[in-house]
């Protein structure tokens, strides 16, 4: 049977796809006139729905007799300011509905239902089975897009390492601060929700038919190991990124050292050249103070005051 494809008109901005007595709402940027239709036509929670609009919410769910609420947060790259950002997906699970709300931002879901509603088999695939194994299938697709995004950190800090064993610059460390600060977003975003996507593997929900329960346990289970593997990584990855900072740190300490060790020893070698003119600047009668040979003496002190105090620090090995 073919799938049924919808998008209500411009007022609603809401797109369905019917598939074996199954229905997937797909909602991207909503308004409060999607929440109130979801509302007269499920009968969802009022405070679900104003969880929906808001900007982020702490991942959750949300049990009922008739349908759950699941709110999750995936990363995102945001190109201007390069830094790993939160994006809230909203899902509402019920026997023979599935509703997905969320802001657009986040590819792999624009792509996941612009996929099932041109491919027919994709769609019959991914929906024969109801709406639980939907609903492990949009999700196990977020998890993935995690590994991508997991790669390119690899590779700047693959990069970072090797810049900060060559050379030491402002450049470096702003590059390092920032692959730093990613990694810690990505933490924060992934964390709260390993406890939410795990405990699905053992949720057992009346309204689902009992049959896709038994399949479900498996599923969700791979579900939770690709987020142990991800949050594995990640730690990983912390690791190497304070080494990098030490690293940083340690040269950068290390270079400050070098050049306040030659400007010490520049000043200890020029110091003669310079007080022996400052006490002949004095008022006072001094030794050749008026000799036509006191200029010529007194240069040749200085100067072989100079050469005594450079091959001093060259014997000692500070130069």
């Amino acid at each position: 049977m073919d799938p049924q494809i919808n998008m209500f008109g411009s007022e609603l901005r809401i797109q369905t796809i019917q598939q074996s007595g199954l229905t997937w709402l797909n909602i991207e940027r909503p308004t409060t006139k999607e929440m109130n239709y979801l509302q007269e036509q499920y009968k969802f929670h009022p405070l679900d729905l104003e969880d929906c609009l808001s900007r982020i919410q702490r991942p959750k769910i949300d049990e009922y007799d008739e349908y759950v609420f699941i709110l999750l947060h995936f990363p995102r790259f945001h190109k201007d300011t390069r830094a790993m950002l939160p994006s809230q997906v909203c899902i509402f699970v019920g026997r023979d509905y599935l509703v997905t709300i969320h802001s657009g931002e986040l590819k792999p879901m624009t792509r996941l239902f612009r996929e099932c509603s041109i491919d027919r088999s994709l769609c019959y695939e991914n929906m024969k089975r109801g709406a639980g194994y939907l609903l492990y299938y949009i999700i196990d697709e977020l998890v993935d897009y995690c590994y991508p995004i997991l790669d390119k950190i690899g590779e700047n800090l693959d990069e970072a390492e090797d810049r900060a064993l060559v050379e030491t610059s402002i450049k470096n460390v702003e590059k390092t601060l920032l692959i730093r600060r990613n990694i810690t977003a990505f933490r924060r975003i992934i964390r709260p929700q390993i406890k939410i996507l795990n405990s699905l593997e053992h949720k057992r929900w009346e309204f689902l038919p009992q049959n896709t329960d038994e399949d479900l346990d498996i599923y969700f289970g791979n579900i939770g190991d690709h987020l142990n593997k991800i949050w594995d990584l990640l730690e990983e990855y912390r690791e190497d990124i304070n080494t990098i900072s030490d690293i940083n740190n340690w040269l950068t300490s290390h270079h400050l050292q070098e050049i306040m060790r030659i400007m010490a020893i520049v000043a200890a070698v020029v110091s003669p050249m310079l007080i022996i003119p400052s006490i002949y600047g004095m008022n006072v009668p001094l030794p050749l103070g008026h000799s036509k040979w006191g200029f010529p003496v007194l240069v040749g002190a200085m100067v072989l005051l100079f050469v005594i105090l450079i091959r001093f620090v060259r014997k000692r090995g500070w130069l």
